[in-house]
């Protein structure tokens, strides 16, 4: 479906007005509640980015062609706002809509094995997150002066400029964070980054988590040498890799266990635990259908040499992926695919992700896809984590502290949220998971046979 005309609100004048809402699946009422947003991010400075508070599209002027390009996962109602907004600055706004086979459903254990573990180029099964293999092409063909497209990883380099638009929902939307102020996001980043860049050289990080995680690594003098993408003096905001990316040195010595019972994009699992030596996993324990899968491609793998690793096996740690944004808030009806998922809440400040195997579209994914042979990772999702650095001469760093980045509670920052308004308000996260034995009453042990049925039953969003 492209959408070409312009109305106000991006809909054509040959159908009646209610008629193209029914069909889009869209409520009259609901683009004028979104707008402020659109217009705030119409607005906001463009990073080439895809994470809440950093996407913008404010080099768009009159006479630009912009193409939004989305997918049935989305709610029609977000896309038509963000048109909307360009449109009132003259731009010439067309939405697609790709029907990717993706209908609305529960999530199941495997979901996440399956929307990211890949045998063959990912161009001809892209993973969630990848969206439409032909779209770029598509953009340049079409003379687009920006394209809005994806729902997170990097960007890849085009001749045109490039946003994502990372809001399945309105519900993601209308969260604070849409309009968080960047200023105040970007010195919560630099406070939280500079311990592990600046000076993390050479010294020793430790991250534990209350579901069970404690590991160790050292920041190795290789792996600043500023060529790793995002681990280097320009960090990736909002998603800042507590651990180098690939390719991982010989040396690398991450050792301990990483626990959890979320992911990305799967229904939530009883506890898996991986334990890992040298920085790469050995063993895979529980876990449920997630636990079994993950096992099987363990066994896939242990004997190829990949590129990018010291050693035989796929599942390296790499990704230790913090989120910044203390405004992101837990969708309600988590338990579907149109939720988003566990992937939405990854983005709040203090929760981390850990990452396990291949660096997304990197150069060792393009030789695994090529050759037929298995590649991705998969991710456990810690929500009370506690990292801290220590550097070669002794000084100590808490960047987390039991789920809160301690950013959040520097002078500095607090100073600067002044000019917004409250610190307290703009510095406090919206919404803090509800675990038994961890932030409210009840036994830890019992959560963690069934998780979903404690998430699903609440079904709750941090109200």
């Amino acid at each position: 479906m492209c959408d070409t005309a312009d109305d106000g609100v991006g809909l054509s004048n040959s159908i009646p007005k209610d008629e193209q809402l029914k069909r889009a699946g869209l409520r009259s009422a609901d683009i004028p509640a979104l707008m402020p947003f659109a217009r705030a991010l119409a607005n906001a400075r463009e990073n080439r980015d895809s994470h809440i508070g950093f996407v913008g599209y404010n080099k768009t002027v009159a006479g630009n062609k912009v193409l939004i390009a989305i997918d049935r996962e989305y709610d029609l109602d977000v896309p038509h706002a963000v048109a909307a907004a360009l449109r009132e600055k003259g731009a010439h706004v067309d939405i697609l809509v790709a029907d990717m086979g993706n209908p609305d459903r529960e999530f199941d254990y495997l979901d996440e094995v399956e929307v990211i573990m890949r045998r063959e180029p990912w161009d001809k099964n892209p993973r969630r997150w990848e969206g439409m293999p032909y779209i770029e092409d598509f953009a340049l063909r079409g003379g687009y002066d920006l394209l809005i497209h994806g729902k997170g990883g990097p960007i890849p380099k085009t001749d045109f400029r490039y946003e994502q638009i990372p809001w399945l929902r309105p519900e993601h939307f209308l969260q604070g964070s849409t309009t968080y102020p960047l200023d105040l996001h970007l010195l919560i980043n630099k406070k939280t980054w500079d311990p592990i860049w600046e000076y993390g050289r050479g010294g020793r990080a430790r991250l534990t988590d209350a579901e069970g995680t404690d590991i160790i690594w050292t920041y190795w003098d290789e792996y600043y040498d500023g060529t790793r993408y995002g681990f280097s003096s320009t960090p990736r905001n909002g998603h800042l890799f507590g651990h180098p990316v690939p390719p991982i040195i010989a040396k690398e010595d991450a050792t301990g266990v990483v626990s959890g019972t979320t992911s990305h994009f799967s229904r939530a699992f009883p506890q898996v635990k991986v334990e890992l030596e040298g920085g790469q996993i050995v063993k895979i324990v529980g876990g449920a259908a997630y636990g079994d899968a993950w096992r099987d491609l363990f066994e896939e793998s242990k004997r190829t040499q990949y590129p990018c690793f010291p050693r035989p096996g796929l599942f390296y740690l790499w990704e230790v992926a913090i989120g910044t944004n203390p405004k992101i808030l837990r969708p309600s009806g988590i338990e579907k695919h149109s939720s988003g998922g566990f992937e939405w809440e990854r983005r709040r400040s203090g929760v981390s992700h850990m990452g396990f195997g291949t660096l997304w579209r990197s150069a060792e994914e393009k030789w695994a896809g090529e050759n037929g042979i298995l590649y991705g990772h998969l991710h456990i999702h810690l929500l009370f984590a506690t990292f801290t650095i220590t550097t070669k001469s002794g000084k100590e760093y808490t960047i987390i502290r039991n789920g809160r980045l301690t950013a959040l509670d520097d002078p500095e920052v607090r100073k600067l949220a002044e000019k917004y308004g409250d610190p307290d308000d703009l510095l406090r996260e919206d919404w803090i998971p509800q675990i038994p034995g961890i932030t409210c009453a009840g036994s830890y042990d019992d959560y963690a046979k069934n998780p979903g049925q404690w998430i699903y039953a609440k079904n709750e969003n941090g109200k």
